[in-house]
């Protein structure tokens, strides 16, 4: 009983990173059975997978874990026991023995024969190296580690593989056995897409010889592996059941490590399935944290039998990422906290410190009460969906071209006013009845909620519509009212084209390029790319040289406006162009166009803090303090830009570790956190409202900056909504990467 006392008090260790090994834990030592000690710890039973990885990525010894034996709890026992289950991970070089004199064990009689033996006995070289893990009854959501032999070695205590092993040189012993997690992801994503397996085999192949021979597990790739990889793609099929509702259990169950939540029809719920893939996870702890996470809602609501939710990060290139996939029929306000509280758990569950900068919504009827409890963050709003209705409806509707520019300058116009506070629903009288839904919604959410900027409207634009090229592209149309097909479209073709989109080597394969591929910087960055000399702005027109055919122009109609026209293909189908961002910018540079809603809500937040201090001192210190906090973050995000690493990561406080909590208003202090900031910090865009730059040659060098920065837990519990969306326009001192 003194053991199992001392183990409980021992605490949960939860390293903040993707993957860790023993050497990141304070191992404890235990009286253990006849008198020996047990080396020991306790981590959290949900990142046990975690802690083998991390084990297996040992420098000096790289090795993979498997699980030689399990053992569960019996239904029945005679005395009260401690340990639900136990799970006994060796390392895959042991523990039996085939080098020359080596033990082997027995057959097991209990064992039933196998086609294939356990494991490759090329690999089995007598290695003790082991830990056991045992999950608690008394606190589930915890595992015991008992790790006592820690060192890669045989039975004789000599090393028995990778670099210390005299013996393994020149041998695969040298290496990990099996390829790696990355690599395999990597096969796969390029077999889900179609690339051959003869062309994968070639170009990896290529590139072991340019190196210069094997360095490691991944160089030792084998046809035969990636010919079972690809057959086993090309037998899978999404309808495992005739039923709809039965198939989508039975993937489920197959896949439970990329399901963060999963509820069927019920009498009280609806059905709903979130989807969240390992890589994906990685991406929003990566690109989430301090940072801003956006949602696509409502994808395919006339098209599939349930609309798809998209949550999106932001890359370093200012690109959309998917980090997670919600699939439910009804979106309402009590359903948004079941997978938004899901999602929040296994992401905190993966590192503790995680916590959202921000939260971009593109719909008025979104459950912005629900997002803040969860998140506790600042919701801003991106007009985009309304903006891109508008802008292709006037496109394809209105062939009169006098008049399409004055319906689109309004139109702007209308959403102008109604975010800087002058003017409602009257504006919409008349003119918008028809042609826009939930009129009034929209009109109090852009009252209420700060807007987000262009940058964030291009980067979910080109999101929707490559999803939309990557999905829907069935030839039998019959499939989009069945939700597995959906689900393993998902997890598959479209989450494999969104992991190519990063990947380096991707250039290789660009002969079997389809339109479902991406090529090239997004329109926002393209458009920073166009040079000042070839804009040319006349009145309510510009024109902007083709980069591509330097004897054509496109025209662009209302520049600097909220609502620009263009002539190229892509404006056509009411998409925000590279030109259409270009002239904007050149506009508002030289003072022929206001500055952006975003940077004029940034200022009024501003001007409310400096006008409107709190009555309360404790209050009123606490705001200076976040002031100073904030201010702090950006001096030193200035420096790191200026400095020697460009991808410098986002901010991380250690300390901050808190469960979540529930929406806490507390004075009137919201999202101006960032009110220390002075005005000449604000965009290239814009400048010309306050002091002009001494210098205007780095205005062009970056797009706006795609992260913000965010204060601990507890003061962003204080935080606002007027907190400055996304980007300072082309401001390098709030570019964060």
């Amino acid at each position: 009983m003194a053991r199992w006392d001392e183990i409980l008090t021992l605490p949960v260790q939860n390293p903040p990173t993707p993957e860790f090994s023993a050497a990141d834990i304070m191992w404890s030592m235990v009286e253990g059975w006849k008198d020996s000690m047990d080396r020991l710890a306790l981590i959290p039973f949900s990142r046990v997978n975690d802690f083998v990885r991390g084990e297996s990525n040992n420098k000096e010894c790289p090795t993979r874990f498997h699980v030689e034996a399990r053992r569960r709890r019996p239904p029945t026992m005679n005395c009260k026991p401690k340990v639900d289950g136990i799970l006994e991970y060796w390392c895959s070089f042991g523990p039996d023995d085939y080098r020359t004199g080596g033990t082997v064990r027995p057959s097991r009689n209990s064992s039933t024969q196998r086609k294939t033996p356990a494991g490759r006995p090329h690999t089995k070289r007598g290695c003790i190296c082991h830990f056991i893990v045992k999950r608690l009854i008394a606190e589930p959501s915890v595992a015991l580690v008992i790790y006592n032999h820690n060192k890669h070695v045989d039975k004789k205590a000599k090393p028995c593989h990778g670099p210390m092993d005299d013996m393994a040189i020149g041998t695969k012993a040298m290496f990990a056995p099996y390829i790696s997690d990355g690599l395999r992801l990597q096969i796969m994503s390029l077999l889900c897409v179609g690339i051959p397996v003869e062309t994968i085999m070639q170009r990896h192949t290529e590139m072991v010889k340019k190196q210069g021979g094997p360095s490691n597990r991944d160089d030792l790739l084998t046809h035969r592996y990636v010919r079972r990889l690809e057959r086993k793609i090309r037998r899978s099929v999404y309808e495992l059941d005739d039923d709809d509702a039965v198939s989508i259990n039975i993937w489920v169950e197959s896949h439970e490590d990329h399901v963060f939540l999963y509820e069927d029809f019920s009498d009280t719920d609806t059905f709903v399935v979130g989807i969240q893939t390992d890589w994906q996870l990685q991406q929003m702890i990566q690109y989430g944290n301090r940072s801003l996470l956006a949602s696509d809602s409502k994808f395919g609501t006339h098209k599939l039998k349930y609309p798809v939710h998209s949550l999106l990060v932001f890359d370093q290139q200012k690109n959309a990422i998917p980090v997670a996939w919600i699939i439910t029929p009804n979106f309402a306000h009590g359903e948004t906290y079941r997978w938004m509280g899901a999602l929040y758990d296994r992401v905190r569950t993966k590192d503790p410190t995680w916590q959202l900068g921000g939260f971009i919504i593109d719909d008025p009827l979104a459950d912005v009460r629900t997002i803040r409890e969860v998140f506790q963050c600042a919701v801003l709003i991106s007009p985009w969906r309304i903006r891109h209705a508008w802008h292709k409806n006037l496109m394809n509707k209105c062939p009169d071209n006098e008049k399409r520019p004055m319906m689109a300058k309004r139109l702007g116009e209308v959403i102008c006013n109604i975010c800087r506070g002058n003017g409602g629903m009257e504006l919409f009288e008349g003119f918008l009845e028809d042609f826009v839904d939930c009129a009034g919604a929209w009109v109090n959410m852009l009252k209420t909620t700060p807007l987000a900027s262009t940058e964030v409207a291009s980067a979910i634009e080109r999101y929707h519509h490559l999803l939309k090229l990557r999905l829907l592209n069935e030839a039998n149309e019959k499939v989009y009212q069945r939700a597995d097909w959906l689900v393993h479209k998902l997890g598959t073709k479209v989450h494999s084209y969104y992991w190519l989109d990063g990947y380096s080597g991707k250039d290789n394969f660009s002969r079997y390029w389809r339109s479902e591929w991406k090529s090239g910087s997004n329109p926002w960055q393209q458009g920073l790319q166009i040079p000042d000399s070839d804009v040319v702005v006349e009145g309510n027109c510009a024109r902007v040289v083709c980069q591509k055919n330097k004897e054509r122009s496109h025209v662009i109609l209302n520049p600097g406006s909220d609502l620009v026209l263009c002539d190229c293909s892509w404006s056509r189908k009411g998409n925000i162009c590279k030109h259409a961002i270009k002239s904007t910018k050149v506009s508002r540079q030289r003072g022929l166009a206001p500055p952006s809603l975003a940077l004029f809500q940034y200022y009024q937040a501003l001007a409310n803090v400096v006008h409107c201090p709190p009555s309360d001192t404790v209050i009123s210190d606490h705001a200076v303090a976040v002031a100073v906090f904030v201010r702090t973050q950006l001096d030193s995000l200035l420096d790191e830009t200026n400095g020697n690493s460009p991808n410098s990561s986002t901010f991380k406080d250690p300390q901050v570790n808190e469960p979540r909590e529930s929406d806490v208003q507390e004075a009137n202090i919201k999202n101006d956190v960032c009110a220390s900031q002075s005005p000449d910090e604000s965009g290239d865009e814009d400048h010309y409202v306050f002091k002009k730059r001494k210098s205007r040659e780095a205005s062009d060098e970056e797009g706006g900056a795609m992260q913000i920065t965010q204060p601990s837990e507890t003061e962003s519990s204080q935080a606002t909504d007027r907190q400055e969306p996304l980007d300072r326009q082309e401001n390098p001192a709030c570019k964060k990467y």
